[in-house]
């Protein structure tokens, strides 16, 4: 091979002679604390580790110099924003997946290794989000961790409790997600850890990591608190007139994740223009505004390879988050029969469908299709939902389908059980419910959709077609990539593992791209791509 490149100067060997070896030449590449060489060998490109090189003409030295590659520490991707500010060694984050899929254990697991995990805290009950708070602080300290705030327009007083909750238990970081608009608890939440410094700086005590995948969505997170809502929390006296007074001064949000076609809640944007549209839109608000930090914007949805992590970062993305291919690791509060489900996914082996959450709204979410009927009667209920005023006003027939193929019991079996747990959670849905046939229908239909995932979190063998389980095509992409590797079975996925060879394969990307930009295109088995041990990483990490 020859390179029709022109030489950037001369390289001078300190006693050892560049290689074309390909386990040699991978050992450099991969070594990313080390600057590497690119020469002319004997029969083309060889690679060099040490030795030192002069640019320009007439230089003196034993080889000519082709490319140059500084060190690329995973640490130095997305710059260093994300992780000082966070208190995290790298800038990765594993996203908040529902019901507590993102597990307590998750959330320790990234920590200790140096990067940030969100707990799953949305669709759990008051009770288990506090023993989740207590654990996390207990067993981490002053460790850095993320707790889920989602917005929750059907139950705003659960919300709001969160909300306050985190607040009475001096949680600083929230990851609000499926927000429509902003809300008086996560402006609450905001607002009350403001306080002027004495040099006359502003002190933002609670911090907030926003995902959002809509324009008008993000505006609001990029810009102050609205206005309405600050003057109705200072009249409730729920902020002091200080932090209504420094609310114009501060973004609702320190970060900002563009969330692109990811599981579970999304709009299935697709990264390459999510990403560069809200990076624009963060750069004109701040321009507007002037705020003292500008909001960083990372990453999320599809992301599962090197080569989707380096993506992001080339994108301009100031850290990522992961999800799909988390929920699949043994640290997951899900069933080792969905981490086999998803193991076994294809990139296609998705589909759209009812959010419990939003049901009556029409909002959809991502969810595996391969080995469920999930989907399906999800979209059967609401389409019924849709059709009927109520329950007694539908045909007889599709009655007997639902009660028999999807809910297993009677409508009035389950109304009674969907009674009972209003009661508790949210007590105004129960007259709303008898008062009207159609919302009575909709609560008991959400009966279905709740419990779907959490049969699946807990592996019940009697209702695997109906398991729910989020996911989207960064599942394939992973399992197409671990494919002949110990990734490859579901028993040694680790988040820790997968967080790591994601981060150290996007750091050979970069510099595969690098010398691709430089007109060098070396050969494939050059470069360590596959995914590897922890043993083998922490060599190569640390």
């Amino acid at each position: 091979m020859t390179s029709p490149i022109t030489p950037l100067g001369r390289w001078r060997s300190d006693g050892s002679a560049p290689t074309v070896l390909p386990a040699e030449a991978s050992a450099i590449l991969g070594d990313l604390r080390s600057t590497v060489s690119v020469v002319v060998g004997e029969s083309g490109p060889a690679l060099a580790r040490s030795g030192s090189g002069n640019f320009g003409t007439g230089q003196v030295g034993t080889h000519d110099l082709l490319a140059l590659l500084p060190p690329l520490p995973p640490a130095r991707l997305g710059g260093t924003g994300f992780a000082v500010d966070h208190g995290l060694k790298y800038p990765y984050m594993t996203g908040a997946m529902a019901n507590g899929i993102a597990s307590a254990e998750i959330v320790e697991a990234m920590s200790r290794a140096g990067m940030l995990g969100s707990f799953g805290a949305a669709g759990l009950s008051f009770q288990r989000v506090v023993q989740a708070v207590e654990r996390l602080q207990a067993n981490l300290g002053d460790r850095p961790f993320c707790i889920n705030l989602i917005h929750s327009p059907n139950e705003t007083g659960h919300e709001m409790a969160l909300a306050e909750l985190f607040l009475s238990r001096g949680v600083r970081l929230i990851e609000a997600s499926a927000y429509l608009d902003l809300t008086p608890a996560v402006v609450r939440y905001r607002l009350a850890g403001l306080k002027r410094r004495p040099d006359g700086t502003i002190e933002i005590g609670n911090r907030i990591i926003a995902k959002v995948s809509r324009v008008e969505v993000a505006t609001k997170f990029l810009s102050p608190a609205p206005e309405r809502i600050v003057r109705e929390l200072l009249a409730a006296q729920q902020i002091t007139g200080d932090q209504a007074e420094l609310a114009g001064s501060v973004p609702m949000c320190d970060d900002l994740t563009a969330e692109a076609d990811s599981g579970g809640h999304t709009d299935n944007r697709p990264a390459i223009t999510l990403l560069p549209t809200m990076t624009a839109l963060r750069d004109r608000l701040q321009a507007q505004f002037g705020f003292a930090k500008p909001v960083r914007v990372g990453l999320a949805g599809g992301i599962a390879t090197p080569a989707s992590v380096a993506g992001a970062f080339a994108l301009g993305a100031a850290y990522v988050v992961t999800g799909s291919v988390n929920q699949a690791c043994i640290e997951s509060g899900s069933s080792d029969a969905v981490r086999a489900m998803l193991a076994g996914a294809g990139q296609a082996d998705v589909a759209m469908a009812p959010a419990a959450d939003m049901f009556e709204m029409g909002v959809k979410l991502q969810v595996l299709k391969r080995g469920t009927m999930f989907p399906m009667r999800a979209q059967k209920l609401f389409d019924l939902y849709r059709a009927y005023p109520g329950w007694e006003a539908m045909p007889d027939a599709e009655r007997v389908l639902v009660e028999k193929t999807i809910l297993r019991r009677s409508f009035d079996d389950v109304w009674s059980e969907t009674r009972e747990f209003f009661l508790k959670r949210d007590p105004v849905q129960v007259p709303k419910a008898e008062a009207n046939a159609k919302h009575k229908m909709a609560l008991v239909f959400r009966w279905y959709l709740g419990l779907s995932s959490r049969w699946a979190n807990a592996g019940d063998a009697g209702r695997q077609l109906d398991y729910q389980v989020w996911c989207g095509p960064a599942m394939g992409a992973f399992n197409e990539w671990a494919k002949g590797s110990h990734l490859e079975i579901p028993a040694n996925r680790t988040v820790v593992n997968v967080a790591h060879n994601l981060l150290y394969g996007a750091c050979v990307v970069t510099r595969q791209t690098a010398l691709r930009q430089q007109g060098l295109e070396l050969p494939a088995d050059w470069f360590p791509l596959r995914p590897m041990a922890n043993d083998v990483l922490s060599d190569r990490l640390n």
